[in-house]
């Protein structure tokens, strides 16, 4: 595929200003062209299964959506919002395109054309309920204040556990950042396999984002910068390393943490952030290092009011590399970022990723499935680029009067991205790419 760009955010922004009336006859067409009636649509048996695996993590009790869907009862009395919000794309808010490049991600929660149907259906038939015996046993989920690769996850409780130092957050003002150096308490080197970061309870409300980065100490001084342990902010799990793969752990090491947080008017005292490590046994030795890195993009970002952008970043590596996960990062003007692979030998430019739908909400991590994860041979150029909107099409710019510059603010833009990379040599990169069933020109380093 060459040169194919997903032009749904444009669409998504011209449609911005169209009045309620012409959303709801949207929705009442898509009803009324599903590629078949389907009979009998229950909730025990075919909607409840859909919702388990993509809504019940954030709708059920205590947790960040407006309401529970665990129940019959519950997803009866919002069933017309439910086909409101599946049949138009706006739940689940998995903000990655369909239709371009690399599909295989871990963790995907977007909905299938054949759920919104089962969905969009159960809804038009009555929303009937079924015969309880077809209700699946209760998905686990892990409480507010778990682990969640602890508790979904299978990987047990962390073995190191970091807080930040203490901060009290007051009820209203101006963003704040929260930089505590805190030391791990290693005493040897270890491998990291997955890394967690866990706001309180009450912090999870104001965390706008909370970056790890790794310091080490050299004879009784801070001496030196290691990069990235994670970046943390709404809607993210955590990192999970490729089985083939870790990230090392220094003896000594220190979390410099940087937390931004967003008074939401209601004080918090004391508020901690919580980082967890899995690891590899003591001895371990990985067949490959991971690394993760905030990718810079440039140009222009002094949009003016009734304005757009775009910037773009080019980054190279020596080496073979595989780019295990991708993960956009903008404020409110931001509408749509992209990543693409350029191989210079033969002018072949291919798309990997496409964000056409970004929401600053929900700063997703999509990992790759390890099969299809991109192989990117030495010298090849990953390309980033983004798009931001301060017009009033953009439905979540606050104000497009103003100005709006880089900056670390809420208010301001941001534009980079966070990115996870397998760093490989030779023999491994033509190990892979030779493992591999399937070759693709994206996802195998196509065109090298």
């Amino acid at each position: 595929m060459r040169e194919k760009r997903s032009n749904s955010w444009m669409r998504r922004v011209a449609w911005a200003g169209v009045p309620a009336l012409v959303t709801v006859a949207f929705v009442f067409s898509y009803g009324q062209a599903l590629s078949q009636e389907m009979a009998d649509v229950t909730f025990t048996r075919d909607v409840a299964p859909i919702l388990q695996q993509n809504c019940q993590i954030c709708h059920r009790e205590g947790a960040i959506g407006p309401m529970s869907l665990i129940t019959y009862e519950q997803a009866k009395m919002y069933a017309p919002l439910i086909k409101l919000k599946v049949t138009t794309q706006q739940m689940p808010p998995y903000q990655y395109d369909t239709d371009v490049g690399i599909q295989g991600l871990k963790n995907d929660m977007r909905l299938s054309p054949e759920e919104i149907e089962t969905l969009a259906q159960w809804v038009d038939q009555g929303a009937a309920e079924g015969d309880p015996a077809d209700m699946p046993s209760a998905r686990r989920f892990a409480d507010l204040d778990e682990w969640r690769l602890a508790a979904e996850y299978d990987y047990g409780p962390p073995d190191i556990v970091v807080e930040s130092n203490p901060i009290t957050i007051p009820a209203v003002g101006q963003d704040l950042w929260w930089e505590p150096l805190v030391p791990i308490g290693n005493t040897t080197p270890r491998y990291i396999r997955a890394i967690e970061v866990k706001p309180s309870l009450e912090g999870r409300r104001v965390v706008h984002h909370a970056n790890t980065t790794l310091n080490v100490m050299e004879d009784g001084e801070l001496k030196s910068r290691r990069g990235r342990y994670t970046e943390y902010a709404s809607g993210k799990l955590g990192e999970i390393v490729p089985s083939d793969a870790a990230r090392l752990l220094p003896a000594d090491s220190y979390v410099r943490w940087s937390i931004h947080i967003h008074p939401n008017g209601e004080e918090i005292v004391d508020d901690v952030m919580s980082l967890g490590f899995w690891l590899y046994p003591e001895g371990y030795e990985p067949e490959y290092q991971q690394s993760l890195r905030n990718y810079a993009l440039r140009g222009d970002l002094d949009i003016a009011p009734h304005g757009t952008a775009m910037t773009q970043g080019f980054h190279t590596w020596d080496h073979p590399v595989r780019i295990d996960s991708f993960q956009p990062h903008g404020h409110l003007r931001l509408v749509a970022k992209s990543l693409e692979i350029l191989y210079p030998e033969t002018g072949e430019r291919e798309m990997v990723s496409m964000i056409s739908n970004w929401d600053a909400g929900w700063h997703l991590s999509h990992i790759y499935e390890e099969d299809v994860a991109p192989l990117v041979p030495t010298g090849a150029v990953m390309i980033l680029t983004a798009w931001y909107d301060n017009t009033e099409n953009n439905p979540h710019n606050p104000d497009p009067e103003v100005w709006v510059g880089r900056g670390s603010r809420t208010a301001d833009e941001m534009s980079h991205a966070w990115i996870a990379v397998t760093h490989l040599d030779d023999e491994g990169y033509e190990s892979i790419k030779a493992a591999r069933e399937v070759v693709q020109p994206v996802a195998q380093g196509g065109g090298g």
